[in-house]
């Protein structure tokens, strides 16, 4: 998951949807100043059934977690791991959000769910094309709910997006989905081309 201005508030909803016995497991980058001391974790622990830990040097990929981010440090996944990496600034982020949609979609391919929350700007919108390209899922928040919508309008324009949803039914549809079973019950319907069309 990726998120930018106002993610602490779109995630504290999102985190809420999931059941304690979650299937799947959860990697989140939020734009962080690298000065910045960040809370994210203990936020999401506390307003969720899932443990959230900020992402160490090297953490064995657990179901039913949630992994976020550390201020300065990209987030990736390699081999059953996820790991912070210090490399340079993508989109005048890091963390950004596309080294962990590439590194997730090289790694993992089909059992990949990309998902785009609020924010400014376009970070997470050519990682997202990484994960349609390796044959996994690709998601983002309803623009029109969207605190700042321009990540996920830049997603839309530019990414044959599976699945538009708001954040309320967001845990459900992805605890269905880790759940195994299958995608989009019929109370997730994909926008149409015609309907992303009008928010390029």
């Amino acid at each position: 998951m990726g998120a930018s201005a106002g993610g602490v508030n779109a995630l504290r909803v999102l985190v809420r949807g999931f059941p304690a016995d979650y299937a799947g497991t959860i990697l989140v980058v939020l734009h962080l100043a690298p000065w910045a001391h960040s809370e994210l974790a203990s936020i999401l622990s506390r307003v969720g059934p899932l443990p959230a830990i900020q992402a160490g040097p090297q953490e064995p990929l657990e179901k039913g977690r949630v992994y976020v981010a550390p201020p300065d440090f990209h987030l990736i996944v390699e081999d059953g791991h996820v790991l912070r990496w210090r490399g340079p600034a993508e989109d005048r982020h890091r963390p950004a959000i596309n080294p962990l949609f590439r590194s997730a979609a090289v790694t993992y391919g089909p059992r990949v769910a990309g998902v785009i929350l609020t924010g400014a700007m376009d970070d997470g919108t050519a990682g997202l094309w990484w994960i349609k390209r390796f044959g996994g899922l690709t998601i983002v928040q309803d623009p029109e709910e969207a605190e700042f919508p321009d990540m996920p309008r830049s997603a839309l324009a530019n990414v044959e997006v599976d699945y538009v949803l708001k954040l309320s039914g967001m845990g459900r549809f992805l605890t269905e989905l880790a759940g195994g079973r299958g995608v989009a019950p019929t109370s997730f319907q994909a926008k149409s081309p015609q309907e992303r069309l009008q928010w390029k």
